[in-house]
């Protein structure tokens, strides 16, 4: 048998982003679970998780060289979303172009479901625009496109116990974490079965608000309930949060996006990634 190549070495380097965050911790374990070495690139070092064949080394986005340096000699990278921000694509193309430069081969990017140009989610827009740049960069890649995080849905409600927003009665396939870590984790571990795909990450159904706000008041044990807004209500509401304008406008269109039925398509691509079936809302809750 031939010895391996240096290209084939480095095929078989990982490295994953965010590693300090809620995804990119569950995929780091994932890997490292299965024994798999990777480097862990986080904003600080020293917070991304301690683990088995794992090296944490610097991953701001912003910084370019020591993007290059962190990812030379990976052949495979998972690019988790950066945090929002009025610059994220900016700093997504800075990433993407470091990448390049450093020779990493293919590159993983968590998007979002319904992500185009004019997206009514604002936030969806950028992750259209970091698509792109994906695609022109020349670099082998696979795009996971997430619903709305299950995992944040108690979050949706306010401390009187009512979910408000524009949502109308828009559907939401909510997904939950661990199920996008285990796609992830599929698609890095066989990249190449995974070229050039879009999977739209999704739970195994698409639940109201109303719905939704019942599956927390199970879980909770607290009255929780639905109260449609006006686009001008939503605005309004949630003006004494002091929010930048841009913040504001991602907060309300979250719901406009779910009246218009942007987060309402449910897939099959987590069970046929991961082999085992998406997580329901009520069970992810009653965990």
């Amino acid at each position: 048998m031939a010895a391996p190549t240096h290209d084939d070495a480095q095929q078989r380097v990982l490295a994953v982003t965010g590693a300090s965050g809620r995804l990119g911790g569950r995929v780091a374990r994932r890997l490292s679970e299965a024994g798999v070495p990777q480097r862990l690139l986080a904003r600080t070092p020293a917070h991304a998780p301690d683990l088995p064949g794992a090296v944490a080394v610097p991953g701001d986005y912003a910084r370019y060289d020591d993007i290059v340096a962190s990812l030379s000699g990976v052949g495979t990278v998972l690019m988790v979303s950066a945090s929002e921000a009025p610059d994220r694509v900016p700093q997504h193309i800075n990433f993407i172009d470091a990448a390049v430069a450093a020779g990493v081969r293919h590159l993983v990017y968590t998007s979002s479901v319904g992500a185009a140009a004019d997206a009514t989610f604002t936030l969806a827009r950028d992750h259209w625009a970091t698509e792109e740049h994906i695609r022109a960069s020349g670099l082998e890649f696979t795009v996971l496109r997430d619903n709305l995080y299950a995992d944040f849905m108690p979050a949706l409600v306010g401390e009187d116990g009512v979910i408000r927003g524009p949502g109308g009665q828009g559907r939401v396939a909510a997904v939950a974490q661990d199920d996008i870590a285990d796609a992830a984790v599929a698609v890095l571990r066989n990249p190449a079965q995974h070229h050039g795909v879009t999977y739209d990450l999704t739970g195994p159904q698409a639940l109201s608000l109303e719905e939704i706000a019942a599956a927390v008041s199970r879980a909770t044990g607290r009255p929780v309930s639905y109260r449609e807004e006006t686009v001008a209500e939503a605005y309004r509401s949630r003006a004494s949060y002091g929010a930048p304008q841009w913040q504001l406008d991602a907060w309300v269109s979250t719901y406009t996006a779910i009246a218009s039925g942007a987060f309402s398509q449910v897939s099959d691509a987590i069970p046929r990634l991961t082999g085992h079936p998406a997580v329901e809302l009520s069970e992810l809750l009653a965990r």
